[in-house]
């Protein structure tokens, strides 16, 4: 690979009583930052130096040397740790310049970690979740990713797809001969793990998904069935008003929310009904607005209606992926008598809250909810690619049942992209821009 740029940016800035890095990589990055140290630099050793530029000195700290290829972009990097004053981070950063270095791009260090081969697409976008993790459990999943548990399964299944493609364009060459001479038994065998395996990660892959972009979650029910007061009680803080007007909510309200380390944005809604002045109506339309566009609808009625509750919002809730129904609302009755799919829980009082936050965690990760401590992070573009992979499989497997083998091998072949499309195994340009261009500047 030609030479680039060398680059330079602030990796981190921890404030004035902290330490703040500015980060070289490229081919001049060695001589650039002796220039600054003022001394040679050894590899993989912290040298205690003053930064200095045309003669004034800019503050003492730590520098850093890692030879390419080990290091992090691939490439020669050198670190140069110094106290986090911006002031200062900005002189060192001038001198860079002023020494040829350039400014990064958002995400350049992790692109070229990409591009040298030290990372592959779907790992360097682990670096992104990992630094974004809110707690400590969406770290550990991120850190799987980033570790490659992600990409080996999506590279087991695309080299077992690749030897079903060289069996099937091998045939092509047979095209006299019946598909069952040539082997085809043998082919629909391992279609059929294929398939069982990329069902297998669709489902981990969107469990991943969902643990890092979180579950798009709309409070949907009657005028004054307590949907604001669940809200609160989810969210810990009295984040909507509450009051017994029916109607008081006029208008969408998100608020984000970590459940046992799933992250859910809750958005309370104004109450459905057929009357309402002009305000509470458009109220009602931003409602059905945001159902549309929902993950789960959190189905509030007073639990002394239940039935009423469930046929006044019934048609709104038509379409959304899933539903979970709550009686709210049960500290008012004694042991009130529910339908099977319906939770008590009473939003003043707190009852039945636990039971809710766990099914609420079992709908965003599926029925293998207690599987999240092993889980990865994805992007709704992996699952998409697999669920893309599929389908072009299914085809592929119609096309051999009336032996076309030309057009099963063309299937085989999306397939195949399909998954090198994750980990960057084929051409993507555009998708990389699209990628790298999220990341902060300092990575």
């Amino acid at each position: 690979m030609s030479p680039r740029d060398t680059i330079a940016a602030i990796a981190t800035a921890a404030g004035s009583a902290g330490v703040g890095i500015v980060r070289l990589s490229g081919p001049r990055a060695r001589a650039i930052g002796e220039a600054i140290a003022d001394r040679r630099l050894a590899p993989r050793h912290a040298h205690h130096v003053r930064f200095v530029h045309r003669g004034e000195v800019l503050d003492d700290g730590l520098a850093l040397y890692f030879a390419a290829p080990a290091s992090y972009t691939g490439e020669d990097v050198v670190e140069l740790q110094a106290h986090g004053s911006p002031a200062v981070l900005a002189q060192l950063l001038e001198a860079c310049f002023a020494h040829g270095a350039r400014a990064a791009r958002p995400g350049e260090f992790t692109e070229r970690a990409f591009l040298e081969g030290r990372l592959d697409l779907a790992q360097a976008e682990a670096v992104a979740d990992l630094i974004a993790a809110s707690d400590a459990r969406a770290a550990r999943a991120a850190r799987r990713a980033l570790d490659g548990e992600f990409s080996e399964r999506v590279e087991a299944i695309a080299q077992a797809l690749l030897h079903v493609r060289v069996h099937c364009e091998a045939a092509i060459d047979f095209a006299d001969e019946p598909l069952d001479t040539l082997g085809g038994g043998e082919l629909h065998t391992r279609l059929d793990a294929i398939e069982q395996d990329l069902d297998a990660l669709i489902a981990a892959t969107e469990r991943g998904r969902r643990l890092r972009d979180g579950l798009h979650a709309v409070i949907v029910g009657p005028p004054n069935a307590g949907k604001s007061s669940l809200l609160n009680a989810l969210a810990g803080v009295d984040r909507a008003i509450v009051t017994d007007i029916a109607g008081t909510t006029r208008d969408v309200l998100q608020e984000t929310v970590c459940i046992e380390g799933v992250e859910l944005m809750l958005v309370d809604t104004a109450g459905l009904r057929e009357s309402g002045d002009a305000i509470e109506r458009e109220g009602m339309r931003r409602a059905r607005g945001e159902l549309a566009r929902a993950d789960l609808a959190i189905a509030v009625v007073d639990v002394r209606d239940v039935e009423g509750g469930r046929a006044a919002i019934g048609d709104a809730i038509d379409g959304v992926p899933a539903v979970l129904w709550l009686a709210n609302k049960c500290d008012l009755v004694d042991a009130p008598t529910l339908p099977a799919d319906v939770l008590a829980v009473s939003a003043a009082t707190g009852e039945g809250l636990d039971a809710v936050r766990g099914r609420l965690r079992e709908l965003a990760l599926g029925p293998d909810s207690d599987a999240v401590d092993g889980a990865f992070t994805a992007r709704t573009r992996h699952v998409q690619a697999l669920l893309q992979a599929r389908e072009e499989l299914q085809r592929a497997r119609a096309q051999l049942a009336h032996e076309h083998l030309d057009l099963a091998a063309e299937q085989l072949r999306r397939a195949h992209d399909a998954l090198g499309a994750i980990t960057g195994r084929v051409d993507a340009d555009a998708l990389l821009g699209h990628i790298f261009s999220s990341f902060c500047i300092g990575k």
